[in-house]
């Protein structure tokens, strides 16, 4: 018996030289960048299609190798045939068919921040902090009164192609003034409002709706919200007209059921880099600091 085991372990031991000690000793550090490069491409990739349209074809992509393997395994030529052909002309056809999906990855792509080439200045984290109160307190008072809104907050992607369809305002940013838009006897109260350096851009825009199945309780301003969010990085501020709750897209992520203060305190982290708040609420005190000095040296 013992005889056995020691053969058994002795087998084990000389596959795994082979197949696994000795193809680790010939990885290089290249080998190594290649696979986390493969693993990082796959993960996202992965995490992209997971909830669109293109999740089911990456399955019936996946059934089709398979039987395609299979067929090529056990000589089945008329199978292989037609796969192969499919393969030489199909994909050509997924691109034109999914060419939305695809921007959507490539914009995210262009999207992604380097790290560390973004910082704000004491002067910037003043203004997104103003910006949050501001937009925080327009959202409060728009779900008061149930009045529907979409309130777009600009960041790096610039929403060009959405500004053509709106009316260019270009006004300072005022709570009232984004009432006014929104009030349902005006003009331009059905479209979005696109917020560009802290100034009302542009009124009236429209959006691409998600097609992500997001559930029947949601509306076309909120799939128009959500359907943005997946293709910038922008922040999409809901209001809902038939329930006034307050909600928030980002990153084609629907979060609901805000009120000011927690709105507000949102909008700031999605604002301000967060290793930025701290240094710019320690420049903030230390101004009022200064200030203060001065008035007691008068």
């Amino acid at each position: 018996m013992g005889e056995k085991i020691a053969a058994l372990w002795e087998s084990f031991a000389a596959l795994c030289d082979k197949y696994i000690f000795s193809v680790l000793k010939d990885i290089t550090f290249i080998d190594v960048i290649d696979i986390l490069l493969l693993s990082l491409i796959i993960f996202y990739a992965y995490r992209f299609i997971k909830e669109r349209r293109a999740a089911k074809l990456a399955i019936g992509l996946l059934l089709l190798s398979l039987i395609f393997f299979i067929s090529s395994i056990t000589n089945m030529r008329t199978i292989r045939y037609i796969l192969q052909t499919f393969y030489q002309v199909g994909f050509l056809a997924i691109i034109v068919i999914f060419q939305a999906d695809l921007r959507a990855a490539l914009e995210k792509v262009g999207n992604t921040p380097m790290l560390g080439l973004k910082s704000l200045s004491n002067v910037d984290y003043v203004k997104q902090i103003d910006i949050a109160e501001k937009l925080s307190e327009t959202a409060e008072g728009l779900s008061l009164t149930r009045t529907g809104a979409l309130i777009i907050i600009e960041r790096n992607t610039k929403l060009g192609d959405y500004l053509s369809q709106g009316v260019i305002i270009n006004a300072d940013l005022e709570p009232l003034m984004l009432r006014n838009i929104f009030f349902n006897k005006a003009p331009l109260h059905d479209g979005a409002v696109i917020i560009r350096d802290g100034r009302i851009y542009a009124a009236g825009c429209f959006l691409p709706l998600s097609q992500i199945d997001v559930g029947k309780e949601i509306g076309t301003r909120h799939r128009a919200a959500i359907g943005l969010s997946e293709v910038s990085d922008a922040a999409v501020i809901v209001v809902s007209e038939e329930t006034g709750i307050i909600s928030l897209a980002i990153g084609g992520t629907l979060e609901r059921n805000f009120d000011r203060s927690s709105l507000k305190q949102r909008l700031i982290k999605v604002l301000v880099p967060s290793e930025q708040i701290q240094n710019g609420r320690q420049g903030h005190r230390n101004r009022k600091g200064e200030s203060g000095r001065k008035e007691t040296d008068k």
